[in-house]
């Protein structure tokens, strides 16, 4: 008797209450579009979660208008998810970050930033004053100095990830940027306060996000709230084959 009154309470809910998927929310980093997140979003909905990968015009603002236009429209895809995660690239990590500084949600779950540079960027220290630089990278770029935006938002809330990586495709940025570096953001500037887990592996900051790696990771993050640091490729492709 209490299997059938289950039955029949399951199927008088609406299908969207049985079946709703958790949402993972994607933010590219500067100067990129969603489409450097689209291996990313593949493997999130193989999985099972709803993906909401949004473009924003990243080099068209500052890092405050373009956190108001991007974050609160990807949320309202997610309505009726019971959790709403996040997933970052570079400075998609500070716009969240700038986000979270006035705002909250209940269904808030889990992030993971990759290769954000929360303590700022030597990069624009070094370079903001070309006028070619700051063309290219635009008023939110020109934020993300070591004494810039970044160095002005607090700790981070819980159920933070942040993965960095340690290889580079710029020799000359890498010249420029103090310790590891993923040619570039440095490691130490991926770090911030409040993070509940750190993980650096040998990938670089153009194509971090589409490391199977990488990607098993942020799985991994999503599912625990924490990293695997004894995950291997084998254990990715078995992820995706089982």
């Amino acid at each position: 008797m209490i299997r059938l009154a289950l039955a029949l309470l399951a199927l008088a809910l609406p299908a969207s209450a049985q079946t709703q998927p958790e949402c993972v929310v994607l933010l590219h980093g500067l100067a990129r579009s969603d489409a450097s997140l689209l291996v990313m979003e593949e493997a999130l909905r193989a999985e099972g979660y709803q993906v909401v990968n949004r473009d924003y015009p990243s080099t068209e603002g500052d890092i405050p208008t373009l956190a108001r236009a991007a974050i609160p429209r990807s949320i309202a895809e997610c309505e009726g998810a019971p959790q709403i995660h996040f997933v970052t690239h570079s400075m998609g990590g500070i716009l969240l970050r700038q986000w979270r500084a006035s705002q909250t949600h209940e269904r808030l779950g889990r992030t993971v930033m990759l290769a954000p540079p929360n303590q700022g960027s030597e990069l624009v220290d070094a370079l903001g004053d070309l006028a070619p630089f700051a063309w290219m990278n635009g008023p939110a770029g020109m934020q993300l100095g070591t004494a810039g935006l970044p160095a002005e938002l607090g700790p981070v809330w819980p159920g933070v990830g942040v993965i960095a990586g340690t290889r580079s495709l710029s020799p000359i940025y890498s010249a420029i940027l103090p310790g590891e570096d993923d040619g570039k953001v440095s490691v130490a500037s991926t770090k911030v306060a409040g993070m509940d887990d750190f993980i650096a592996l040998p990938v670089t900051h153009t194509f971090i996000m589409n490391s199977p790696l990488v990607i098993g990771e942020v799985l991994a993050f999503l599912r625990t709230g924490r990293f695997d640091p004894d995950l291997d490729l084998g254990d990715v492709i078995d992820t995706f084959t089982d």
